[in-house]
């Protein structure tokens, strides 16, 4: 049911947001909705069910698979509502990887890219902001029951609610998960240029944004032990320099914990960026040119032609 909404500011005043800044206001606030509940969900099962007496013991945490599945679902719910929020204005990029990709193959202007990364970082800090203002006596109940190692008083499994960091089993190398980053995000990217292509099997009844989030819980399902699945550099880096400024200090930057892994930082920004491009090109090579060709095919040629007529810009393309 449609329902007339009257402005909080005269329109007059509101033109300046038609544009490029309205976008960026619906990239920040989705992204933030989209970190709010993406690292909510993490606090919930790192700092809040343990401290609050509903795990065995105030630093329990992930004693079955069921755990793992609470974070990929709630991040999965994250994103879905990230989108339905910012949508409407700005196509709801929510993530550099994805704003890159689409200006590399789908017209997206490059003069609105770095307007986009920089809404979708600033969007990302707030939300882990805002999530440090609700968990904060969790958080730090759970650091003062933790054994350490401690950086400032701080546990990396505290660090963790917010940002990502690389599994034991890579023994601090950077080509394990510097590629499990590009994989992740491009099957992620794949997924997303898939749901929204018209002339493949296009979601209807604006499901759009639940079947992203279900790719994103899927990816998070097969790929996210390796390194947490930021896939996304926004994600990544805006609660990261957030918790830097909190007082995580060097968990967060430059990522580093003695004797696992340093220097972290840069592996969820350059990954993302690398894997969004591959999977836009991928899809295009395998399913995007083959349902171009099967578009033009069915074409009907003018008359006395054998074939349909190509314009100047379709030979372009």
């Amino acid at each position: 049911m449609a329902v007339e909404i009257p402005p909080l500011i005269k329109p007059s005043r509101l033109r300046s947001r038609g544009g490029l800044l309205g976008e960026c206001l619906a990239e920040f606030l989705g992204t933030l909705v989209l970190i709010s509940f993406g690292a909510g969900v993490v606090a919930m099962a790192v700092a809040a069910l343990p401290g609050s007496g509903r795990a065995a013991t105030p630093t329990t945490i992930f004693l079955a698979a069921g755990d793992w599945l609470l974070i990929t679902w709630g991040w999965g719910l994250a994103v879905v509502f990230g989108i339905y929020v910012a949508g409407g204005v700005s196509g709801a990029h929510l993530n550099p990887a994805v704003t890159v990709a689409m200006a590399v193959r789908r017209g997206f202007s490059w003069a609105k890219v770095l307007p986009y990364v920089f809404s979708q970082v600033v969007g990302a800090f707030a939300g882990a902001a805002l999530v440090y203002l609700v968990y904060h006596d969790a958080i730090h109940a759970y650091d003062q029951a933790a054994p350490g190692p401690k950086v400032n008083g701080h546990t990396n499994a505290t660090f963790s609610i917010f940002a990502t960091f690389p599994a034991a089993y890579f023994h601090g190398g950077i080509w394990g998960p510097l590629i499990d980053q590009i994989v992740g995000t491009a099957f992620l990217v794949m997924f997303v240029v898939a749901i929204v292509d018209l002339r493949n099997q296009a979601v209807k009844a604006n499901l759009g944004p639940l079947m992203v989030g279900f790719a994103v819980a899927a990816i998070g399902m097969s790929y996210g032990a390796n390194a947490g699945y930021a896939i996304n550099p926004a994600r990544d880096f805006g609660p990261r320099l957030f918790t830097w400024l909190a007082g995580w200090k060097s968990l967060a930057l430059p990522g580093s914990v003695s004797g696992a892994y340093s220097g972290y930082w840069w592996i969820p920004i350059v990954g993302p960026l690398v894997g969004g491009v591959v999977g836009v090109l991928v899809y295009d090579l395998f399913i995007g040119d083959v349902l171009l060709v099967r578009s033009e095919m069915a074409e009907l040629p003018e008359p006395g032609r054998s074939r349909p007529v190509k314009t100047v810009d379709e030979d372009e393309e």
